[in-house]
């Protein structure tokens, strides 16, 4: 039996992650289920958007499901917290187009540095963001690219950063990259500016396997991803570190559709078999990933996000059917 933290969150958080654990309680495999609160909901009810109680859970966990939650002014990111506390180094974003099998890689994003370091100062006049990057982030993200990419025979692993405008921090990243690229003498390796990459996922998609990245880089290369795929509501997340992982949704709280059973489930549901990968269930994560994959190629049931008029139950249960 394995101990799982489920983190509904709020907004449509609560309704995706309804579905990825309905999917779960389908299988083989047993999990303890242990639910606890963060985000604008939580903070409303105990002036904190992520309870301590919440992150010893969390720390305690074989794995944790995370929905989705709103954010709050002045309040830190809950979930860019919980990396931080866990020491989720590691954001794995799988882009996948179900129409074009030619589109299929995944992009690494470091998670726990960068300008989501939370180090900012108002100085009245002015405020300053510290853009924060070391060697040991840079070194333990790029080798779990590069060891990712072996372990699922993919050829390339392709850089992506800033280093003609951030000579030192993003040099940082770029020296360390193909230092650490020699090691891996089967695997291609090269390196484009942010701004290109930008622009290659639109114009030739096709041409990556693996792309590793900094923090806001990654963020907003995965979001630009799911507009090549077809829908954010198809984008799943792994925050993996060395003892624990955390498993979500790439969309955010949409609070405009919460409530109303329109909310896309399936990256929630991919989510959940990632987590299941992540613990070395792959027969049953497989067949997740393949009743997903059956529904959407099918096309009979499709949410507003994907051109249909079907909603978060009909999606759930198109999938349960499958499975």
């Amino acid at each position: 039996m394995f101990k799982i933290t489920v983190i509904p969150g709020d907004g449509i958080g609560k309704e995706v992650i309804q579905s990825a654990v309905e999917v779960l309680e389908t299988l083989n495999t047993k999990f303890d289920f242990v639910y606890q609160d963060a985000g604008k909901e939580c903070y409303e009810k105990c002036s904190t958007n992520l309870p301590p109680d919440t992150i010893e859970s969390c720390r305690s966990s074989d794995g944790t499901l995370f929905g989705a939650v709103t954010s709050i002014p002045q309040q830190k990111s809950a979930i860019v917290t919980l990396r931080r506390e866990l020491d989720l180094y590691v954001n794995q974003r799988p882009i996948k187009s179900y129409e074009n099998e030619d589109i299929d890689f995944t992009i690494i994003r470091e998670n726990s540095e960068g300008l989501y370091a939370n180090i900012e100062e108002d100085y009245g006049d002015e405020c300053i963001a510290t853009r924060k990057i070391t060697y040991k982030g840079c070194e333990r993200i790029i080798k779990y690219a590069f060891d990712y990419a072996t372990k699922t025979n993919r050829k390339r692993v392709t850089a992506s950063h800033k280093s003609n405008v951030l000579p030192i921090t993003d040099g940082i990243f770029r020296d360390t990259f193909y230092n650490i690229a020699g090691s891996y003498k089967n695997i291609e390796s090269d390196d484009y500016y942010i701004d290109a990459t930008a622009m290659y996922l639109i114009t030739k998609p096709e041409y990556f396997d693996v792309i590793v990245t900094t923090n806001l880089f990654g963020d907003i290369l995965s979001d630009e991803a799911a507009g090549v795929v077809g829908s954010i509501g198809l984008l799943a997340s792994a925050n993996i570190g060395d003892n624990t992982g955390l498993f979500e949704p790439v969309h955010g709280s949409a609070p405009d559709i919460a409530g109303k059973n329109k909310a896309n489930p399936i990256a929630a549901i991919l989510s959940s078999a990632m987590m299941l990968e992540y613990l070395g269930i792959h027969d049953e994560a497989e067949q997740i990933n393949n009743a997903v994959e059956e529904v959407i190629k099918e096309g009979q049931i499709k949410t507003p996000d994907l051109g249909g008029h079907n909603n978060t139950i009909d999606m759930t249960s198109a999938i349960l059917k499958k499975l």
